[in-house]
């Protein structure tokens, strides 16, 4: 029995709410996974902003490519991964920034955590990682749940 969902499902549910995980290739190491917050529009690339200057962003311009994961933490799990290149972008600060942060906290947390986190983003800018999706893995656990 595949538990694989269509990719109707697959796209509507990487739009939704998720803390991601991308991880890239390390040479030598196993590959980096750190979690981020992202956004996705079905038929669109999947798009985070992170620091210019971070391991993260050294290893995605060296490797040129990256998945991402977004699960389901609760029963019944799903997950989908998508992996695919990466290009690497000035990001918009309203689209790219304050728009994510106000989908991970909401209006009043994320604008007070933009006013914590000015000096670090004006002494380390971000740069936008928009990952193309070219395949996809999913999962949804509650297909084994009979009807």
């Amino acid at each position: 029995m595949s538990y694989a969902m269509p990719r109707a499902a697959c796209e509507a549910f990487l739009a939704g709410l998720h803390v991601g995980v991308v991880a890239v290739a390390e040479p030598g190491r196993a590959p980096l996974a750190v979690p981020v917050w992202y956004a996705y529009e079905p038929g669109a690339a999947v798009r985070f902003a992170t620091a210019a200057s971070s391991r993260k962003t050294a290893l995605l311009r060296a490797a040129g490519r990256a998945s991402l994961c977004a699960q389901d933490e609760a029963p019944p799990y799903r997950y989908v991964t998508v992996e695919g290149p990466v290009t690497i972008l000035e990001p918009d600060f309203e689209r790219d920034v304050r728009a994510v942060a106000i989908r991970y906290l909401g209006p009043d947390m994320a604008e007070a955590y933009l006013a914590m986190t000015a000096a670090e983003r004006a002494a380390n800018p971000n740069v936008l990682v928009e990952l193309a999706p070219e395949h996809w893995l999913s999962a949804d656990f509650g297909a084994m749940v009979p009807a």
